[in-house]
């Protein structure tokens, strides 16, 4: 690796949520949805290419647009926006690009068929082909299309999709629930009823070489998933699909909504067993980690896993701005076992470096991985009217905000030989600031004094051996941002 990497691995200036990595060739792609920095809803932007070489996951690069909404005919007043994507290659070494549709916040999204767009490489300029349909040509509408996945299993093209409210099971008539289900669907209480199994689920699809038509009837793998612990962590959206060896990997989002989990059988379409969490882009679970005692503002995340280089990597995304319309695009590495299973990995601030961090330079603070006042709320679609610590950006910048009193900071993690001096760069009510490698057990302390404009602090001092995270601490009656901190040089 020629250079550092760091969470979010791409530019801070870019957000892009949802992501799916596939390795073509020398390269890994990231498909994903595209969100607006500050944005008042999900995935206001064209979806662009960004990709790297497999042997260096610090040099990403933009091939800029590869597709927009304006290119399918779907596209109108009440649907401009393209939802989570995924792109395998068909057998005729061409590019499939799959994805759905959808309105203002996601209004209309689940009324679509999937919409599929190709092209000759796997970041040029798609075209529209059509959408999945069935035997007879017309559109394949069948329960809700959503969030697809696609892999080639071998030649045969399956097409993974879907969505599910378990909660709707608990209404106590039949028309709330059918009330309820229109309402976040778009389909009447007439479509409803035509499907007595109910419409909702994650479905398995074979797909003919058009790429196009369902040779199979949509069959649900969602509700046969055994494992006593499924039921806590069961399928709500964002389905992806790997296989590894000759066990295939359902991951999808939870009805927890911030957390990719995971099942696996040597069949594609039954036979899945719940395996756990993979990442909570809270930290919830990890280590046995409350909800209540999470470390970020958690919401929405979407991804997968995927093998680069020989190594796997869960792909995923973290929220800003106190919303979830300004994600970005994380990864952690991951060990998958012999027998097949994947331990929960914690979010770090390094990623895909391979290895911790230098403790040397200066580092974008907005790359703190842990960011808490002891108190993070859950959301989910919305801008949150709220003062809660979070990454957010301004005037050209992006900064860590809102930081109150006994805010923590936090960066996962970095290399250090000894005694470290470090400075940051902040603007705000002053007050005090400690730093350690426990967050409860501050190493060292400076005043801060009150600035409009963004100051550089006095230098913490302190010693620290080998691989630790590093945190701040916020002591003080007012707010502050932070902007950036800096390794200094250290007599020894």
């Amino acid at each position: 690796m020629k250079k550092q990497v760091f969470n979010p691995y791409l530019p801070l200036s870019e957000y892009i949520p949802d992501g799916e990595a596939h390795v073509f060739g020398d390269r890994v792609y990231l498909f994903g949805s595209h969100d607006k920095e500050a944005g008042y809803s999900y995935c206001l932007l064209d979806y662009v290419g960004w990709s790297a070489p497999v042997d260096d996951l610090s040099d990403w690069s933009c091939s800029g647009v590869i597709y927009s909404p304006t290119q399918d005919p779907l596209y109108g007043d009440k649907m401009k926006y393209l939802y989570a994507p995924d792109v395998v290659r068909g057998n005729d070494g061409r590019y499939y690009l799959y994805y759905c549709m959808a309105g203002w916040r996601g209004k209309g999204g689940y009324a679509n068929p999937i919409s599929v767009a190709v092209c000759d490489t796997p970041d040029g300029r798609y075209e529209y082909l059509g959408v999945v349909r069935n035997a007879d040509g017309s559109p394949m509408t069948r329960y809700i299309c959503f969030d697809p996945a696609v892999i080639n299993d071998n030649g045969t093209i399956r097409l993974y999709y879907g969505t599910n409210y378990p909660w709707f099971d608990k209404m106590p008539f039949r028309w709330m629930r059918e009330q309820a289900i229109s309402i976040m669907s778009g389909k009447t209480k007439e479509d409803i009823r035509a499907v007595p199994e109910g419409i909702m689920g994650a479905y398995h699809v074979e797909l003919a070489d058009d790429m196009l038509t369902a040779k199979t009837a949509p069959k649900r793998i969602d509700n046969a998933i055994s494992g006593e612990r499924y039921k806590e962590h069961s399928f709500f959206e964002g389905a992806s699909i790997r296989k590894a060896g000759d066990i295939y990997y359902f991951v999808w989002s939870s009805i927890k909504n911030h957390e990719l989990c995971y099942a696996t059988s040597k069949y594609p379409d039954r036979g899945f067993v719940y395996g756990g969490t993979i990442v909570s882009n809270g930290d919830v679970g990890y280590q046995g980690r409350k909800d209540r005692d999470r470390l970020n503002h958690t919401g929405t995340t979407n991804g997968g896993i995927e093998r680069v280089n020989g190594k796997w990597y869960v792909f995923y995304h973290r929220l800003t701005h106190n919303s979830d319309y300004s994600r970005q695009a994380c990864a952690e590495p991951i060990e998958i076992s012999p027998e097949g299973s994947i331990g929960q990995v914690e979010v770090t601030s390094c990623g895909l470096n391979g290895k911790p961090l230098k403790a040397e330079g200066s580092y974008p603070a907005a790359i703190c991985c842990n960011l808490t006042n002891g108190k993070m709320k859950h959301g989910s679609n919305g801008n949150r009217k709220s003062n809660e610590p979070c990454v957010t950006s301004g005037g050209g910048e992006r900064y860590a905000a809102n930081i109150a009193d006994n805010t923590v900071i936090g960066y996962k993690y970095f290399d250090f030989s000894g005694k470290t001096s470090v400075s940051v760069t902040y603007r705000g009510a002053g007050g005090a600031l400690s730093v350690g490698t426990q967050w409860d057990k501050p190493l060292a302390e400076i005043t801060l004094s009150p600035s409009e404009k963004w100051v550089k602090s006095d230098v913490l001092t302190f010693t620290a051996n080998g691989k630790q995270p590093l945190y701040f601490k916020y002591r003080g009656k007012g707010k502050i941002d932070i902007l950036e901190f800096s390794f200094e040089e250290t007599k020894q």
